[in-house]
Formats: C-alpha cells, structure tokens, sequence
C-alpha cells in the first residue's frame, strides 16, 4: 500500500472541500432552495467559509496545469530545441509562484478554525493583589475595549461585578466581528501586573494579577439542558443601581446539576434580561466543557493553545516602571506598554498570529 505524502494528503482534502463547494452553489441556484430562507442563509455561510481555501487551491491548480504542460515540451525530444528551452523558463517562473499559493492555502487552512468563530465570550477576573487586581482588572476591559472599538468589533458588557476602590472583581463581556476568535483568542490565561498602586505611600512595586478566559461562542450552542438539570434561584441584585435593585428580584443564579457549572447573572434590572444572559452564558460553558477532550487533542497539536481557556497558565507580565510587556509564550519583550494599554495591540496579536501559524503549520495533520 502506497503511503501518500503530506501535500497529496493535502491536496485530496482540498479537492474534496472544493467538491463542497460546488455543491452548495449548485443548491444555492436551485428554485427550490431559493424558497428558504433560512436554508439559503445557512449555504451562504458555508460557501463564505470554504471560498477562502477553495479561490486560492484554484489558482494553485491552474498554475500547476500550466507547469505540467510546460514539462511535457520540456521532455519532450521531438519538439524544437528553442521551444523547450522556452518551457523550462516558463517552469522556472512559475515553480516558486506554485509554493507561494500552496504556502497560503497551508496558512488558511490552520487558522480557519479560528477565523469561523464570530462571537466570543470574554471573561476578566480580579487575581491576588486585593484592591489593585480589581483596578488592573478594570484596565484590562479598557485596553481590549479600545481595541475591539479600533477594529470595528462590537462590544457588550453583559454582567460586572465592580469593587469598593474601583475596577472590578469580575467582567463578562461579548465580542462580536469577523475572526474575532483569532484576534482574541491569544488572551486566554494569567495577566501579571508590576506597578506602583496610588495607595503606596512608600513608592514599592507592587505584584497583582488577573485573569482572562475567551470562549468562542459558535453561532448555535449545539448543546440540549434539560430544565430539571439545572437548579435557579432568584434574588435581589446588590451593589448600585438605586431603589429599583434593591426591591425587585431580578439576579439569577444557575445551577447545571451535572457539571457544577454555575453562572450568575445581576447586571440588568430585568429579572428577564437576566435569565437569558445566564442562560446563553450556561450553555456555552457545558458545551465547552463536553467539549474538552476534543480540544485538548487539538492543543496538543499547538504548542500555543490559542484560547485553550486555561487561567492557571501566566501568559503576559506588564511591567509599568520599564513601560514593558512581556509576552512569556513567546519571549517578547514590547517596550511600549503606555500604548498597548490604551488598545494598540497590533504588534503583539500579530506576533503572536505568526508564532501560532508556524507552530500549526509545523504540527500539519492532514
């Protein structure tokens, strides 16, 4: 039995992919499809999610047809001699333009998986550190805020928990925009801060942390919670908000008896504005759960594990006496902490992006 190489390997799943996608154009121009909406809706995102690998493996295809007929005049010994000298140029040309589309197709392929979630759910907690974790917990949603903003995304502060002295103990946030999963999924894990806080009096550094937890969340939570697995209690919400939160029940608290997964939910006044954040965020959460021997086979193909969620893992030090963040998975050292904290992270996501897609492209399974 003949063991086919990695780019054959590759060559056949891109074949088959692009067989998809014929097939959903042909169904997209059937009258019949064209009576559902809904159904054309869903070819639609499909056909956007394969067009990315399938334009360029076309383009790869006709390069390499051209290339194959120029080798057979090449070989060829009947043909003139300056005609065949002419083949060779062309093979020459167009070999190195040939590796530089499969290198792309390779890049796509490793990163669609990320690129095809559109929503995330961002979570920013209070670390050690006491009141300063809350503050530095506070400057962590500004910074992502600003660059969401910059890039267009949509943001949504669905619930926060905020401390006596400022910042907050806790941020649940929605991130929505094309491939918002890729640029934001490298943030999952520990954020380590060094600074002098506004209440030391003696001017020592002081060391608190926070961290960050990024879920994508797919477009249908393809996950079934029976009403008598989960256990809801209802309460009034604490904190500001006047006499409305005070008197009125509107938190709720959910219990998912099997997996012990517990989410709470106080932000809105409206017990049933809350119920359905607590709701939405309950079922990603059992989904990812159920999900985890699926993606720990897929991060142990990653030697990053982009948006792996693991909070034990201390992924970034801020250092603001030498306006440095340094990036521990990678080894980079950006002397421009004052601007990344005021959202520009260009440099950093795309570092990270590169680092990412070599390690993938290395670990290549197809």
């Amino acid at each position: 039995m003949t063991t086919l190489t990695v780019e054959e390997r590759l060559l056949n799943k891109l074949e088959e992919i692009a067989q998809r996608f014929d097939q959903i154009e042909g169904q997209m121009n059937d009258p019949e499809t064209a009576r559902s909406a809904t159904r054309l809706v869903e070819l639609a995102k499909e056909r956007g999610r394969l067009e990315h690998l399938v334009a360029p493996y076309r383009q790869y295809q006709k390069v390499d047809h051209q290339i194959r007929d120029a080798k057979a005049i090449a070989d060829d010994s009947v043909q003139d001699a300056e005609l065949r000298d002419m083949a060779r140029e062309e093979i020459h040309q167009l070999s190195p333009q040939r590796d530089q589309i499969m290198e792309r197709i390779k890049s796509a392929l490793v990163t669609s998986e990320d690129m095809a979630y559109d929503s995330v759910i961002m979570e920013i907690r209070a670390g050690t550190g006491g009141a300063e974790a809350a503050l530095f917990a506070g400057n962590l949603l500004d910074m992502y805020l600003r660059y969401a903003e910059k890039l267009g995304f949509k943001n949504e502060v669905l619930d926060a928990s905020e401390s006596e002295m400022g910042g907050f103990r806790e941020v649940i946030l929605n991130l929505k925009g094309p491939g918002v999963y890729s640029v934001f999924g490298y943030e999952s894990g520990g954020h380590r801060v060094q600074r002098v806080p506004e209440t030391e009096a003696q001017g020592r550094i002081h060391t608190s942390a926070a961290t960050v937890a990024v879920l994508p969340e797919p477009e249908e939570v393809d996950i079934d919670i029976k009403p008598d697995e989960v256990i809801e209690n209802v309460s009034r919400a604490g904190g500001p908000g006047g006499q409305n939160v005070n008197k009125v029940a509107s938190a709720i608290r959910l219990e998912h008896i099997p997996t012990g997964i517990v989410v709470s939910m106080r932000d809105e006044r409206s017990q049933h504005k809350n119920r359905a954040k607590a709701w939405r965020i309950l079922k990603l959460r059992v989904f990812e759960k159920y999900q985890a021997e699926k993606k720990a086979e897929r991060d142990k193909q990653r030697s990053l594990m982009v948006g792996s969620g693991d909070r034990s893992q201390r992924i970034r030090t801020y250092n603001y006496p030498q306006n440095r963040v340094t990036d521990h998975r990678i080894g980079l050292d950006l002397y421009s902490l004052d601007r990344i904290m005021m959202g520009d992270l260009d440099e950093l996501v795309e570092s990270l992006q590169t680092f990412d897609r070599e390690q993938r492209l290395k670990n290549l399974d197809i």
